[in-house]
């Protein structure tokens, strides 16, 4: 029997469809490979599904058959390195980005880059949102927002939001615009995981805030893209999503 590293790496490699790792029995010889290849076939299933429940708008984009050959194709390039396959799937994006047969579809990997951010959104700790109360009494001057571990901001280089936005229930007739997008995501008190577009001022207000900067600071800088810009409703869409967790000085 090889030693436990080197029969891990030959196990690995032979679910990628290399040879036969040393070591394995059956009470026939050609027992081996044949139920080798059941199980080989049933960890790919069973990862394609995984991926499919995580990238449901990239299934509906690419259609069901091209989606379980690309699952798969992707699954034996990047292996999940943590048996949680919630958080597999972070090169997803990237990998449709360089795949050649969609290099037609540029779209694609920031619709997987929403998707993703999604899935780690639902899966953020628990933290309790601040008090109302606190946020009444704020001085812009001195105090800092602390935002939801789920709060995510991603400055996307196509109209993602828009595309992600269309094919999700109600959303066959919404138009899709021209140029980027940034989608703010966030898991909301009710444990929904809603996908906002931003604009540009907003993006560098929330992207200060996410920094650490005090509220003076973020208007300001956001003034500066937009003037007369005023925060107040995306912080209301955040406080009633329990997405601000401390106001600190």
């Amino acid at each position: 029997m090889p030693a436990h590293p080197d029969f891990v790496a030959s196990f690995g490699t032979a679910l990628r469809g290399g040879d036969l790792p040393a070591g394995l029995v059956a009470r026939h010889p050609d027992e081996v490979g044949r139920r080798f290849a059941v199980y080989r076939n049933n960890v790919a299933v069973s990862l394609s599904a995984a991926l499919a429940s995580r990238f449901p708008v990239i299934r509906q984009l690419v259609g069901e058959a091209f989606f379980a050959a690309l699952a798969r194709l992707h699954a034996e390039q990047d292996r999940p390195k943590s048996p949680v396959l919630a958080e597999w799937g972070a090169g997803f994006a990237a990998f449709l980005e360089g795949f050649p047969p969609l290099e037609a579809y540029p779209y694609l990997g920031d619709v997987a880059r929403i998707e993703y951010a999604r899935g780690r959104a639902f899966h953020a700790a628990d933290v309790r949102p601040v008090d109302p109360r606190a946020l009444r009494s704020a001085d812009p001057e001195r105090t800092r927002l602390v935002l939801h571990p789920s709060v995510t901001l991603l400055e996307l280089a196509h109209p993602a939001v828009s595309i992600w936005a269309r094919h999700q229930p109600g959303g066959a007739g919404l138009r899709i615009p021209a140029g980027p997008e940034t989608a703010l995501i966030l898991r909301d008190a009710a444990f929904a995981v809603p996908v906002r577009p931003v604009s540009r001022a907003e993006t560098v207000f929330l992207r200060a805030v996410l920094k650490g900067e005090r509220l003076s600071q973020a208007v300001a800088a956001a003034q500066m893209v937009e003037e007369g810009y005023d925060p107040q409703p995306v912080l209301v869409s955040l406080m009633q999503a329990g997405a601000i967790v401390d106001a600190t000085e």
